[in-house]
């Protein structure tokens, strides 16, 4: 199958994904349409893509989630492929397919891919096949039977954890100290992944205590060639959300990030995977434990571009236009650190969102800084949508280095009018713990949860 170069692609996202699409497009001589919402229209993607369409109100039912809609925006524009980014439609696999059947190219897995990995147990299922190390627990969703699911705790050992197969983002999950919160959490698992996914099946893993969130990035094209590109270490998150991220991983030596990687390499050819996509780990006491994969670009795919000179987008454009990949697995190698840190419109300790109009903006520059954000001076922030407004992502031939430049570049961000989270930043990165690097998943939270309790008006 010969490659067939897009001529233009929609963009069915917003803020600073949106406008990262557009600039990839413009390096590949591509015309970009954006779909929007009217509480969008004045954006930054707005004012710099060849063509915008309003596809519905502020709510995200009513346009970035209404498929019907951004395929009929698609159809007006003549484009010829959907980029859905990350969030909202990127890893529903009904979208995925809706599109293709649309006679459109979906930037991304194949649906079949996207609806492997979005169940948990099929997902975890698949890795165990392809070798890919996963967290003991129950083989598949948990029985009906009460004396099967306390029979397979015991063997598995508390403490378990209780997950929603079609969960995800730290939502549908249940951690069960003793046997005697066994049942009723997963009683109480089930209704609650009913609720929110539509579907009941729940399964168990042994909790891991002090964990980090280790990620793998790969890339396959349709010819046969797949390649791994290092590893990001995720572990700083608050409410399972990611706040800062950073690669390569501290304390990862070399065989283990090859092992690893060629493990999640195989795994997606087993499975005939296609484009970009990130397998998630658990890694405690010099052990990876599968958690899931997610089939759409990363949030935090700039620390993984810093450091291999790769530029993701731009890949996973050519891959869906058809082309094979421009490097091999002995063509990349890890070149200094990176880290990102995400931007929130929130207070920074609390975490409370914080819209409204940016006074005044003053973006961090300079040699070795990136900042990718759709803020400007007078943009009214939404209150509709996600509070991120930036990535501040720092690249040094060192993480000591890398550390410094990120504290300088903290001090430079200024941005007025609303609450911003650069006082947490700059609060980690004077941190001890988080300078030696290595820190759990739970460090953040714990971090958090005594600043508030250290407060003067903190009252129990």
């Amino acid at each position: 199958m010969n490659p067939t170069p897009f001529k233009k692609i929609l963009i069915a996202n917003r803020g600073e994904i949106a406008l990262r699409i557009i600039r990839a497009c413009r390096e590949l001589g591509v015309k970009s349409v954006l779909v929007h919402s009217t509480a969008d229209k004045d954006s930054l993607p707005a004012r710099l893509a060849d063509e915008t369409v309003c596809i519905g109100s502020h709510l995200p039912k009513d346009s970035y989630l209404n498929q019907r809609a951004i395929v009929s925006a698609a159809e007006l524009t003549g484009v010829d492929a959907i980029h859905p980014g990350y969030g909202f439609l990127s890893e529903n696999a009904d979208f995925a397919e809706f599109v293709s059947e649309q006679g459109f190219v979906f930037i991304g897995p194949t649906a079949q891919n996207i609806r492997m990995m979005g169940d948990k147990v099929a997902a975890k299922n698949t890795m165990i096949a392809s070798g890919v190390p996963c967290v003991p627990g129950s083989d598949g969703a948990l029985p009906d039977d009460d004396e099967q699911i306390i029979k397979i705790a015991q063997d598995v050992g508390l403490p378990v954890i209780i997950k929603a197969a079609g969960g995800g983002g730290g939502r549908g999950m249940r951690v069960v100290e003793s046997m005697d919160e066994l049942l009723s959490a997963v009683a109480m698992t089930k209704k609650e992944a009913m609720s929110a996914f539509g579907n009941p099946v729940v399964y168990m893993e042994r909790y891991l205590k002090n964990p980090r969130h280790i990620e793998i990035q790969v890339i396959l094209d349709t010819h046969g060639n797949a390649i791994y590109l290092g590893e990001r270490d995720c572990s700083m998150q608050r409410r399972h959300q990611k706040v800062i991220e950073e690669a390569p991983a501290p304390f990862i030596s070399d065989d283990k990030r090859a092992k690893i990687g060629q493990a999640c390499v195989k795994a997606c050819l087993d499975m005939g995977y296609r484009g970009v996509g990130t397998f998630e780990f658990l890694y405690e006491n010099g052990e990876f434990f599968f958690i899931e994969m997610n089939t759409r670009i990363q949030v935090e795919h700039p620390v993984t571009e810093l450091v291999t000179g790769v530029n993701l987008i731009a890949e996973q454009i050519r891959v869906a236009e058809g082309y094979p990949l421009q490097f091999t697995q002995g063509d990349i190698q890890l070149t200094g650190h990176a880290f990102e840190c995400r931007i929130n419109a929130e207070h920074p300790f609390t975490l409370m969102p914080s819209a409204g109009t940016v006074s005044y903006c003053h973006l961090p520059a300079g040699y070795g800084t990136r900042v990718d954000s759709h803020l400007y001076t007078g943009y009214k922030i939404p209150a509709y949508y996600d509070s991120l407004i930036g990535k501040l992502c720092i690249h040094a031939p060192t993480r000591e280095l890398a550390i410094a430049k990120m504290k300088s570049a903290l001090t430079e961000l200024d941005i007025q009018g609303v609450q911003t989270n650069k006082a947490l930043h700059q609060a980690m990165f004077d941190d001890d713990s988080f300078i030696k690097g290595g820190v759990s998943i739970h460090y953040l939270t714990h971090w958090l949860d005594n600043y508030q309790n250290n407060q003067p008006n903190h009252k129990n």
